[in-house]
């Protein structure tokens, strides 16, 4: 660890994310937008270091969930890239996005409203994404409404807005469980696109891909995609992986994970044959052994689930947790551990030597998303590059 004055930290590979970066964009093509998502405090990657990395790799658009995570991006941004709320904002903060030239998702008739009122009293267009409801249920205006009340409202107040983007969320595209679901979808998306075109009505950008819709369904990229876990190097879902090698012929591609968490060291002592480890009774000492603490815990993002299964790596070796995991400490196996010394450092995810704990191995040990493992790392966790 670089500052032994913290009980973990989380170090960003600029080298990684260029990779994947590239990636992303060879995959894409040169007419295809590309707006990394950074949603979630950058999937837990830290929005404050993350960013502006991401920003000296030539990133060319944002998208974030509210206008707080829109706020923090702005702060921390050097430039003027575009940024997106795809979700929450408040009308004060309505107000300051539209101040500030921000773009947000139009997803009900009420906030296409408020934004247009909000921008005629700040004489400033608001830059708006119409979202189409096709088939997630959970946000988008509906084929009624379209119809009904925003054309009208759209062709009244054309001096008011910018029609940055028309799009739409897909329910699953990771799984081809959801093949015929995702497939309305689409027929639906393109159908209400042509009747919003044959309006009159022309956005800069088309856009319905989140990461696993823009490797699966090509078709649907148009021009612009919302790319997030690809970045961090991590897929969508087995799936989603094994689709994509066997489409491209490839037996092994990997995409390099940015994130590496660290922790240290903090005790050792040993442990006669019998004697029970931590609370309870969930693990007695088969032999006399000897054992070491981690200063993190389920408070620290590491899941309880991990208790008697979870690994870490230190001094090149893999070594099991050994009974719950607590608050705020863990106890791992010294025993196949050459030289273990209190201050040593412990990977919870990252390599070492030829070893390496993933994001994904927490997840097959948990039953947890790559998404919701990432996204529980605290916030007050240093993330350091």
């Amino acid at each position: 660890m670089k500052n032994k004055e913290n009980t973990s930290e989380i170090l960003l590979n600029k080298e990684a994310l260029i990779f994947n970066i590239d990636f992303l964009k060879a995959e894409m093509g040169p007419k295809v937008l590309i707006s990394y998502v950074v949603k979630g405090n950058a999937y837990g990657h830290g929005i404050e270091t993350y960013v502006p990395m991401a920003e000296e790799c030539g990133v060319q658009h944002i998208s974030v969930f509210s206008a707080d995570e829109a706020i923090r991006v702005k702060k921390c941004l050097k430039t003027n890239i575009p940024i997106m709320i795809m979700g929450y904002a408040s009308h004060s903060q309505l107000e300051w996005a539209i101040e500030n030239g921000i773009e947000f998702f139009v997803s009900e008739l009420e906030r296409l409203k408020k934004a247009i009122e909000i921008s005629k009293n700040l004489h400033k267009k608001c830059l708006i994404h119409i979202e189409l409801e096709t088939g997630m249920n959970r946000t988008g205006i509906n084929e009624a409404t379209l119809k009904k009340e925003v054309f009208q409202l759209l062709e009244n107040e054309k001096e008011h807005y910018i029609l940055k983007g028309l799009c739409t969320h897909f329910a699953g595209a990771e799984s081809i469980a959801n093949f015929l679901r995702v497939q309305h979808q689409k027929n639906m998306f393109i159908r209400l696109k042509k009747v919003f075109e044959d309006k009159g009505f022309h956005s800069e950008y088309t856009h319905t891909c989140c990461s696993a819709a823009a490797l699966r369904l090509k078709g649907m990229r148009f021009n612009m995609v919302r790319i997030g876990i690809l970045q961090y190097g991590f897929w969508p879902s087995q799936e989603i992986k094994m689709e994509y090698l066997i489409k491209k012929k490839l037996s092994m591609f990997h995409l390099q994970r940015v994130l590496t968490w660290k922790s240290q060291l903090i005790s050792i002592k040993k442990v006669k044959m019998g004697q029970f480890i931590g609370y309870g009774n969930a693990y007695q000492a088969p032999e006399d052994m000897e054992i070491g603490m981690v200063p993190v815990g389920y408070a620290n993002g590491y899941s309880r689930i991990l208790s008697n299964s979870g690994h870490v790596l230190i001094n090149g070796s893999r070594s099991l947790v050994l009974g719950n995991v607590n608050m705020n400490s863990l106890i791992i196996d010294l025993r196949n551990v050459e030289n273990a010394t209190v201050g040593d450092e412990v990977i919870l995810i990252g390599e070492d030597g030829k070893n390496e704990i993933s994001v994904a191995s927490f997840g097959e040990l948990s039953n947890q998303l790559n998404y919701e493992l990432l996204t529980r790392l605290p916030i007050d966790i240093p993330r350091l590059r």
